[in-house]
Formats: structure tokens, sequence, C-alpha cells
């Protein structure tokens, strides 16, 4: 490889990484830590009642009635495969708005704790660790550096791919049957 070569990798590595610096809401799953680009979050509610939609993945709580819209809402914890949680006061949705199709959809996570905002720069937000084949990380946007932590940063697209349509398709066809 030519030093030319290297440099330009380098280059557009660090491009990419620049790409992806920018401010993050950061929120809590057991004892990790992970974040979330800031424009994709609509808003954050207190946990409300969900109600349950049948015949849908376990990961998927139901859904909820937020101003009218009915928006399905995403059990975070079992979607990674961790252990579920009793809910507690500082238990919230965050909100977001992810586009799948060119389509634009709202989905409710549940988190165990809201954290702070941060600002994170390219230069402190590292790629993803890469596994064996066996281990999916392409829903990790990257890992945030924040002094001695550690931020799984989500892209929260990819995350919830597919989660959106069976619900959708739901409210979907019950707006037709009520016209």
């Amino acid at each position: 490889m030519t030093a030319a070569q290297t440099s330009l990798e380098t280059e557009q590595g660090s491009k990419t990484l620049l790409e992806k610096e920018g401010k993050y809401l950061t929120f809590a799953l057991a004892n990790e830590e992970y974040g979330l680009e800031i424009l994709k979050v609509r808003e954050i509610i207190g946990y409300m009642d969900i109600t349950a939609v049948p015949q849908t993945p376990p990961y998927v709580k139901g859904v909820i009635n937020l101003r009218g819209q009915v928006i399905p809402v995403i059990d975070l914890r079992t979607k990674f495969g961790m252990q579920t949680a009793e809910v507690t006061e500082e238990t919230c949705i965050i909100v977001v708005e992810t586009s799948q199709n060119n389509r634009k959809f709202s989905t409710g996570i549940v988190v165990d704790r809201v954290q702070e905002v941060l600002d994170i720069s390219g230069e402190n937000i590292e790629d993803a660790p890469q596994f064996d084949s066996s281990v999916n990380t392409n829903f990790i946007l990257g890992m945030g550096k924040i002094g001695e932590s550690v931020k799984i940063l989500l892209d929260i697209d990819k995350v919830l791919v597919n989660t959106n349509l069976a619900i959708n398709q739901y409210s979907d066809s019950k707006k037709e049957s009520q016209n």
C-alpha cells in the first residue's frame, strides 16, 4: 500500500467520524450507557400505560396514544436481549422519528433513565468494534468516548428497522375499517 493510499483511507475514516460528531441524547439500560442523535428525538415522556397489540414480537410493548397519534413502543432492553426490569420513577419513553422506505415513523423506546445531552466531537467517536460474523453491530453508529466512560452511539433507524411495519399496518387497517 502506498503512502497516498494510506493517507486517503485515513482521510476518509476521519471524514466518516466527523460526520458522526454532534449532539447525542444519552440514556441508560441496566449498567450500559447509550446515545442517539438528538435530531432523531421528538420528545421524552414519562412512562405511561401501553396497550398491548396481539401477535407482535416480544420486544414490542404495544402502542400509546400520544395527543391523538397512535405510536408503537419498543422495549429496548428486550430488543437487545437484556433482562427486563421493573418500571421505576426514572423509566421513560423517548419518542424518536425514524425513516424507512422514504416514510417517517414515530416510535417510542422504553429506557431505564435519560441522562444528558452531550456534544461529542468526531475525534472522540470510534467505529464499533468488529466481532465475528455471527455478531451484528451494524446498528451501532460508533463508540463515544466521554472522559473514562464509553457511550454506545446507536443508529436508531437501524435499531428499529422493520419494527414499525406490523404496528403501522395494524393501525392503517384499523383506520380503513373505521372509514
